[in-house]
């Protein structure tokens, strides 16, 4: 149904990509639309996906109410991406290039150093979790398993996502299309393996939560998948031709994203709730869990699945915290840039794997502390997206005196009252180094810290929404002016 862009991409997938922050030559665009499936796709076909229907079930729900929360969560984030993509035809440039259009060029700085910390951070997750998995494996199989495994695990793993960063875009589209192939086709073979270990009568006799429950998980999802990609949406895109359909754009984005989450969420939701010792188990170890109800011959398929699965994502997420550390002000070549953040992201991965006891509950503190910012951030760029009729000047986003400015007040500020709005309205208890989160829940009758509201995450929303609806109410005519000076 999908053509393999293999085609359309570059001869030499091992050369290192020379582009950092620059624009895209028309002469180097290249391939269409549904070149975009492959990356999106392969990034989120990881088998993290399954665990998600246990995260969900956590926040009190039924199975329907885990389903509803997961599908608008999941394609509602992801169709975000996809607006935001194309962007990227239109300016050939990386998304937190085109950010300095709303932000100013220096102005953009702030929400760089967000959306940089934002992919370290994923990227230290999806290594984790890998090595976790891998561990866990060769455990059962009795070949180790201890911190010995878990230390080569990490080498071997972070190796190969940081090489895939520094090598650069061909390389990840060719390695996302081998991704995407070997990892569904094994996670299909270990669906119909662990299908016996589904109880619909356990399942769909779990209690309904209420409104606030089914908010929160809604949030939640979002911000594990499509909001957890909306600072690099426009990385790939950029690289399509000026002619490429907008509709398409969305459209393959929105579909290459959603798709593996959907149905993974579906399995996961029906094997977590059919068996309460392996919904405990997967907030320990997400992934390695699984291989509990796995036959011994499948382990180490199931490791390829697993290590493919989360380097896939994590070789998107280095590439893009590369370009945004460049956006941020460090004057390093890109694939520098992707060194340091592998060391980062290594150490962050030690701290994980050996020292942290709690995965799930800072995995959660995690997502919304960065969700709430990067979704002010968010609200400001799709609704310059919305006002915007032309393309881009390319020269003046790299010019601090050019018709994009310098420093913008107004969508600095917006940004950092949705964060401030935000943070007031969400909470984690399982994370301890967030107990301040959650300090305007009093003060807007919704309960307070330990309120019906408390857990809905409504300041994702939140700050989502006043990013929106202030640049569409106040930059209408910033923009107009930006772009009749374009047209003469």
């Amino acid at each position: 149904m999908v053509d393999a862009p293999v085609e359309r991409l570059d001869s030499r997938p091992f050369a290192v990509e020379s582009h950092g922050l620059d624009v895209i030559a028309e002469s180097e665009r290249k391939g269409s639309p549904r070149t975009l499936f492959w990356p999106w796709f392969g990034a989120n076909v990881g088998l993290l996906g399954l665990s998600y229907g246990s995260f969900a079930l956590g926040f009190g729900i039924s199975f329907w109410q885990a389903l509803i929360a997961g599908v608008v969560g999941i394609v509602f984030s992801f169709l975000l991406c996809g607006f935001i993509g194309v962007g990227g035809k239109r300016g050939s440039a990386p998304t937190m290039v085109l950010s300095r259009a709303a932000y100013g060029v220096r102005g953009n700085r702030m929400p760089a150093v967000i959306s940089w910390v934002l992919d370290v951070g994923w990227e230290t997750v999806l290594i984790a979790l890998a090595t976790m998995a891998t561990a866990t494996v060769f455990g059962r199989l009795g070949w180790g398993g201890g911190t010995s495994t878990e230390i080569i695990a990490l080498i071997v793993v972070g190796a190969l996502t940081v090489a895939g960063g520094v090598l650069g875009f061909d390389m990840i589209m060719r390695l996302q299309t081998i991704i995407t192939v070997v990892t569904g086709v094994l996670t299909i073979v270990y669906m119909v393996l662990v299908v016996g270990h589904i109880h619909w009568h356990t399942v769909s006799a779990i209690p309904s939560g209420t409104v606030q429950e089914l908010i929160g998980a809604l949030v939640f999802m979002m911000t594990g998948f499509g909001l957890g990609w909306v600072n690099a949406a426009a990385d790939y895109s950029r690289y399509l031709p000026r002619k490429a359909s907008n509709r398409s754009i969305v459209g393959w984005t929105t579909f290459g994203g959603s798709l593996a989450p959907l149905v993974l969420l579906l399995f996961g939701l029906l094997l977590a709730g059919s068996s309460t010792s392996l919904n405990k188990s997967i907030a320990a170890d997400p992934i390695g869990a699984l291989t509990t109800i796995l036959p011994t011959w499948f382990l180490v398929p199931f490791a390829i699945v697993a290590i493919l699965g989360m380097v896939g994502g994590a070789v998107l997420d280095i590439y893009s915290s590369g370009l945004s550390l460049l956006a941020a002000g460090v004057r390093i070549p890109r694939y520098a840039a992707a060194g340091i953040d592998g060391v980062l992201m290594t150490a962050g991965a030690i701290y994980i794997v050996f020292f942290s006891t709690s995965f799930i509950g800072q995995f959660e503190g995690f997502l919304t502390t960065l969700g709430v910012p990067i979704s002010a951030w968010c609200g400001v760029i799709l609704a310059d997206l919305a006002l915007r009729r032309r393309g881009y000047d390319e020269h003046d986003l790299f010019s601090t005196r050019g018709r994009y400015g310098d420093i913008r007040i107004l969508p600095l500020a917006t940004t950092v009252i949705g964060t401030v709005l935000g943070w007031g309205l969400v909470t984690n208890s399982s994370a301890g180094w967030l107990n301040w989160h959650g300090y305007l829940l009093s003060a807007f009758g919704l309960g307070g810290k330990t309120g019906s509201w408390a857990y809905a995450n409504l300041g994702v929303l939140a700050a989502l929404a006043l990013g929106f609806v202030v640049t569409l109410a106040l930059s209408r005519n910033r923009i107009r002016e930006q772009e009749q000076s374009l047209s003469h």
